[in-house]
């Protein structure tokens, strides 16, 4: 299989099913975001943390590929003639998010209370959090734009929304396990 096919060099792309679209399309930027969120999540699991996180990041990169599925589908062609799902993979469940939910509940068991917004860093492995945590966000204000237009499984957004707090609770957590300064963000007063 070639990596290059030369069909998009006139700045097209296929969807799932064969619709071509541009490559600035709002479903291109959803699911081309998503890729990008699983690199700095592969970035982050490829830093000196717990097996532990490092099995949880693995289980995020495999449903991070479910979602992209989900997003490059074309709706208008994701029921094959025989009344199939184009789509023939598990998509992301209620039991997806839940298990962030639990992981952060399970990290959060040794954090302080948060009182204050945080200041990203503090850590090399604990920035690339952060950063993964931006992506995300963006990943999700991205897919939620897409879903007016052509909704798709609500549970893909929970997962995005829950993904985010997650890398944030894993932030903390690594620089717990870092030692690192969790600088707090105290606004300035006026005078």
């Amino acid at each position: 299989m070639k990596i290059y096919t030369k069909t998009g060099d006139k700045g097209t792309t296929a969807l799932f099913g064969g619709t071509r679209v541009p490559k600035h399309h709002i479903r291109i930027e959803s699911y081309g975001t998503v890729d990008e969120l699983n690199s700095h999540i592969g970035l982050i699991r490829d830093q000196e943390i717990e097996e532990q996180s490092k099995k949880i990041l693995i289980n995020i990169q495999d449903k991070l590929f479910t979602v992209g599925a989900v997003l490059a589908t074309d709706p208008e062609k994701a029921i094959l003639k025989s009344g199939q799902k184009r789509l023939n993979i598990a998509t992301i469940s209620v039991e997806d998010v839940e298990l962030l939910e639990n992981e952060m509940d399970r990290m959060n068991e040794s954090l302080a209370p948060m009182t204050h917004f945080v200041l990203p860093g503090g850590h090399q492995t604990v920035s690339f959090c952060h950063i993964a945590r931006c992506v995300c966000r963006r990943a999700e204000r991205l897919a939620t734009a897409l879903y007016e237009i052509a909704p798709f499984e609500e549970t893909t957004l929970q997962y995005l929304n829950r993904l985010s707090d997650y890398l944030f609770v894993l932030a903390r957590k690594l620089s717990f396990d870092l030692k690192a300064d969790e600088i707090k963000w105290i606004p300035t007063k006026n005078s």
